[in-house]
Formats: C-alpha cells, structure tokens, sequence
C-alpha cells in the first residue's frame, strides 16, 4: 500500500482514513455527510478560535485543522474537479464561518452603545459579517482541494491554501486581517520573533503546517508517512521558540530625555461624542495630563491623548487650545486623536478627517497624519450602499455628516514630533493591517528613519470583551515587524508601551481612568527583513506549498 494512494481509484480505503481507534475517529469524521458534514465544519472552525488572543490555547487550532483535513478527505474521496473544488468550498466557508463567528461575537458591544439605532443591525454584524467572510476561507479550500492527495502533501496544499485566504482578507475590499491564523503563533513571544523576517502571513503559512500535520497520524500509511509530518512539524515549532528566545536578549535601551504620558481617560461612548460635554472632556484631559508624576518619577516630556478626543473641531477652537496649552508644561509637546476639517469650496459640504494631531506648549497644531484606512460602518458607509441606507435613515456609528473622508492614500504616514524620532502614526485598527506601517507612497528617509509607531484608538465600543486585547495583540506584532517600539493609547484601555521585539514594557488595565508614564524603548537599529522586503518571503513560502502539494498529487 502506498501512502499517496489516489482517491479515484481507492476513495477511503487507504491513506487519508486511518484504523483502530484513533484512526476510527478520523474515519468517522470523514464519512460525515451533508448538513452534518457543514456542522462539523463550522464547530472545528469556532473551536480554532481559542487559538486566538486572549486565549491563545494553540492546541485547539491543531485540533481544528485536523479536523478540517478528515472532513476534506471524505468530502473529496472519488470525486473530480470542479466537484472537488465545490465541496472544499462548502467545507471552508462553513470553517471559516464557525472560525469568525466565535472569535468576532464582541463586534455586538458595538450595537448596544446606542441600541435605539443599531440594535437591528446587531445580527448583521455578529452573524452576518463571519457568513460573508467566510468566503475567503472557502475560496482557500477550494484552492487546497484542486492540489489535495492522500498522504502529507496534502497539509501543505491546506498551507496554501489557507495562507492565500488569510493574505486576500487582509487586501481585498480595504481589508479585514482581523484574527488571522498567523496570531496563534504571534501572540506567543519567542514565536512572534519570526514576524521579524516572514510577517504575520508567513506566520500564519507555519502555523497551518504545523497544527495540520498531527491528522497524518491517524492515516493508514507506513510510518514515515504517518509519523513523518508531525515530527517535522515539532522540530520546526521548537526551532521557532529557540530562534526566537535567542533573538530576545537582553531588554531593549530606552531612548535618551524621552518620557512619555499616555493618557487613558476611560470616556464611555455615550458620553463622549456628545457636544454639550466639550467643556468637562477638555478638562479631565487636562487634568490627567498634569498629574504629577509617581515618586521618584521623571517628568513626561511628551503627552498622548487617546483617537477622538474631542467632540468638536479643536483645530477651529482658540479657547480650547488655549485650555490646552495652559495645562502643557512649558516644552511639553501632547499628541492627539481629533476630528479635523479642511476649508470647503464654495457651496460644498466641508470633509472631515479622523486624525492625530502634534500641539505643542503653546497651543499650535505643528504637523496632522489624517487616517487613511477607515472602518467600513463605522467611520463611512460604503458608496453602493451609502445612498440607499441614507435614504432609510441610516447612517455609521461614529455622527459625522457624510461620513469620515478617508486621507490620501500617498500621504506620508510620518509625523514630526519635537524631541521624539520620527513618528509613524496609525488610527485605530490601522494598527492590524501587516505590511502597511510603513510610510505609504513616498520612500524612507535614510537619514531620518522612523522611531515609533504611535497607534491612538478608541475601543470603549467593545467593553470588557476580548476585543480590546486582541487589538493590542495585532498591533503588538507590528511593533516585531517593523523593529519599531509601539506606543499605544486607547480611551478605555488597554494602553500599552511594546518594544521592538513584542515584549511589553508598560500597560494600564481595562476600563480605568488613568496616566501610563514610560520610557520610549529603542527601535532595532538597521530595522528587520520584513521591513526590508514586505510580504516577498511569505509568496515565496506560498509557491513552495504549492509546488509540494502538485509533488505529492503527481505521486499520488
């Protein structure tokens, strides 16, 4: 008997489907059939979620996925493209539907915020969102499907499979890359430090190969392909955490006569947008920004208040500035999220900008980074739907008439902050889109490379729900990308100060009023390969899936 026996002339009765009783349960799980075999689906795909932050139980995405190869081999035993493709479809888009649907639940905090409104919606978003994203998980076993064969190559053609998938939710239609399979191991710290050269796709390509390769264990095969892929795969986990852990070393240098205040100032979400309380924000800000440093403390150099601080244009408000710089200490410089305005042409409705702002002591707004990658429904409504929902009373969650009006694509993303490196600024979930920290449209300045990533958030929408947490997770990563320190302020929590290799350096807890004061750690000097080269190693590493997947099918 031949490990890589094909399914056209044998289906079940070697290789994929193992016997005893382990291999019992792998044969079970693949003669699953019809609605049966789409419920199994979606329930191994909701258990692969406990592999994502906060949990971050990585052995529940290798029970996950080896489920999902069981239920590919019998959904694919003797059959023929495109009727091997249709089925892997079904298959994926009911793992991915289960995947999205228990790791994004907490999106529904958001509908509650002003329930009388949005309290309709709640099941598009909860239900809704995971069905129509779910799509790309089945556009990727289809693809797996087209390559599958009994034996380990076909774990490989789930690789690519999967890993094609998660890069296309990330770009296609501005992009979703939230809880991509790349955070299993991205969460962990010795195993992010691979993020430094592959990314979070590469990372998500290994964790498919890894957590995928125990379901050769139950197949009918001689050893070495039974046993085979899992030793693989725990020597390249080992490797991974090794490389990484010599990669950590000593903790990071802070940079010289920097000392940052994060201000979190806990603003509950039906508060906060509301103009009447423009007075009361302006001074609680202010209040926590002149706090007096703890015993033995440095005094904060430089300020960060939170996305959105304010509910008006500060831009057009002399008196609140003025606030504002009376309560700056002379030389303080404070970095804001606020709305901005541009000057309207005549007859024109003026666009407004989701942006972070640099003031300095005396009240001046010295340099703006407007966002770029706005939240579908939350800051804007798509334009096919925008008209139509508009025309029913509709609108997105954040008041703004029109919408955020996203900024220009070309704009350099780096701010000029006085005493500070040169600072690269995201917006809210900016911060989880790999691969686009980095100044957009306009090359580096060799001279002047950036410092830090400065990433202000507001995540009051989502309570105290793994939201948050994930959030800080992704955009923890980036800091691993990029070799950047990241320095994170969000209104409710959790605010954080992350060095260029993941590791936590200063954090608040969830849903406090607070200051965080901390050090600036030092970026990596001479940056890191993925910063270098983007996501090139990780299409490498996707063509090389491909290939060992057609390998072990021409030899099946």
């Amino acid at each position: 008997m031949r490990t890589g026996t094909s399914y056209r002339d044998a289906g079940l009765r070697h290789g994929g489907a193992g016997t005893g009783r382990s291999g019992g349960l792998a044969r079970r799980v693949a003669f699953l059939r019809g609605w049966r075999r789409l419920g199994g689906a979606w329930v191994a795909g909701a258990f692969g979620a406990l592999a994502m932050p906060p949990y971050g139980a990585l052995p529940a995405l290798a029970v996950s996925l080896c489920l999902a190869v069981w239920l590919m081999d019998g959904a694919l035993a003797g059959r023929r493209a495109p009727g091997r493709a249709g089925a892997a479809f079904l298959i994926g888009w009911a793992w991915g539907f289960g995947f999205l649907t228990a790791g994004l639940w907490w999106l529904g905090s958001a509908f509650l915020v002003e329930a009388d409104e949005f309290l309709w919606a709640l099941p598009l978003g909860v239900i809704g969102l995971p069905f129509g994203l779910g799509l790309f998980y089945g556009a990727g076993f289809a693809a797996a499907g087209l390559l599958w064969s009994l034996g380990p190559a076909r774990i490989a053609a789930l690789a690519f499979g999967l890993g094609g998938a998660e890069w296309l939710r990330g770009h296609v239609l501005t992009g979703f890359p939230w809880n991509v399979l790349g955070m299993a191991p991205g969460q962990n710290l010795w195993l992010m430090q691979a993020a430094a050269v592959i990314g979070l796709y590469g990372l998500t390509l290994l964790a498919v190969l890894i957590c995928a390769a125990p379901a050769t264990l139950f197949d009918r095969a001689p050893p070495r392909g039974r046993f085979g892929p899992s030793a693989a795969a725990a020597i390249l986990l080992a490797a991974l955490a090794l490389a990484g852990a010599d990669r950590l070393g000593p903790a990071d240098p802070a940079v010289t006569g920097v000392r940052l205040r994060l201000v979190q100032p806990n603003l509950q979400q039906d508060a906060k947008f509301r103009p009447e309380n423009r007075d009361d924000i302006v001074d609680r800000y202010v209040e926590l920004s002149r706090r007096p440093p703890e015993a033995g403390g440095a005094a904060p150099t430089h300020v960060v208040w939170p996305e959105s601080a304010f509910p008006f244009l500060i831009q057009r408000d002399a008196d609140a500035r003025a606030k504002i710089a009376a309560g700056l200490t002379p030389g303080r410089v404070l970095m804001t999220g606020a709305a901005r305005a541009d000057e309207p042409l005549p007859g024109e409705r003026p666009r407004i900008f989701n942006a972070i702002m640099v003031i300095e002591a005396d009240g001046t707004i010295t340099d703006t980074y407007d966002k770029v990658h706005l939240v579908p429904f939350g800051e804007y409504l798509p334009g096919f739907l925008d008209r139509a929902l508009r025309a029913v009373g509709l609108r997105q969650f954040v008041a703004i008439p029109g919408g955020f009006t996203a900024g220009t694509p070309a704009m350099q993303r780096i701010l000029t902050v006085p005493g500070l490196p040169p600072v690269v600024g995201t917006i809210c979930y900016e911060a989880i889109f790999s691969g686009a920290i980095r100044p957009v449209g306009q090359p580096i300045d060799s001279t002047r490379p950036p410092g830090l990533i400065l990433n202000v958030t507001n995540d009051g929408w989502f309570g105290d729900t793994p939201g948050p947490r994930q959030h800080l997770a992704q955009a923890r990563l980036r800091a691993v990308e990029e070799g950047l320190p990241l320095v994170r302020d969000a209104n409710t929590g959790i605010s954080a100060v992350v060095d260029p290799h993941g590791r936590i350096t200063a954090e608040t807890p969830i849903d406090v009023e607070t200051v965080l004061d901390a050090d600036l750690p030092a970026r990596i000097i001479g940056g890191t390969l993925y910063a270098r080269f983007g996501d090139l190693l990780f299409a490498v590493m996707l063509i090389v899936c491909a290939g060992g997947a057609l390998t072990g099918r021409k030899t099946a």
